[in-house]
């Protein structure tokens, strides 16, 4: 079987959101194009670091910033194809993975929504760079993310 690269964004979508991980988080693919992803969940008790502020575990925010990521950098290498068969994307895929990702925490998390994002900064045939944001549902920006991700 093969998919044309416009039918790449849904089918990487849904793949991310049916791992696992990122459906005990309760992350929810909300906007994905060729130049944003955008990823949401819901407050949740289960997510704090801090019992005594309510607020986010350190590592649920570096976490969701590198799943934002990792769905654009993914994006962006599988889009330069012009198609390819399920087979050979399902290898490509598995080949793919994080580098290095740093988090800057501005501000506690706290809301009831948080909405991470992200845009590509460089592409190339091996490697991807991308910067994240969460912010909050009142527009409170959280944190900030640089992530490089191997993609070829």
């Amino acid at each position: 079987m093969t998919l044309p690269s416009t039918a790449l964004l849904p089918f990487i979508g849904d793949i991310f959101q049916q791992m696992p991980f990122n459906q005990l988080l309760g992350l929810r693919v909300t906007d994905f194009s060729a130049e944003r992803a955008e990823v949401r969940f819901a407050w949740s008790s289960q997510l704090v670091g801090n019992p005594v502020q309510q607020i986010l575990h350190g590592g649920v925010i570096a976490s969701v910033l590198d799943v934002v990521g990792g769905i654009m950098a993914v994006s962006s290498a599988l889009l330069k194809l012009d198609s390819t068969d399920a087979a050979l994307l399902a290898a490509k895929l598995g080949k793919m993975s994080t580098i290095d990702i740093r988090t800057d925490y501005l501000r506690p998390g706290r809301g009831r929504e948080f909405i991470a994002t992200a845009q590509v900064i460089r592409s190339g045939n091996k490697v991807c760079v991308c910067r994240m944001e969460l912010h909050n549902d009142e527009g409170v920006h959280i944190a900030l993310g640089t992530g490089t991700y191997l993609v070829g």
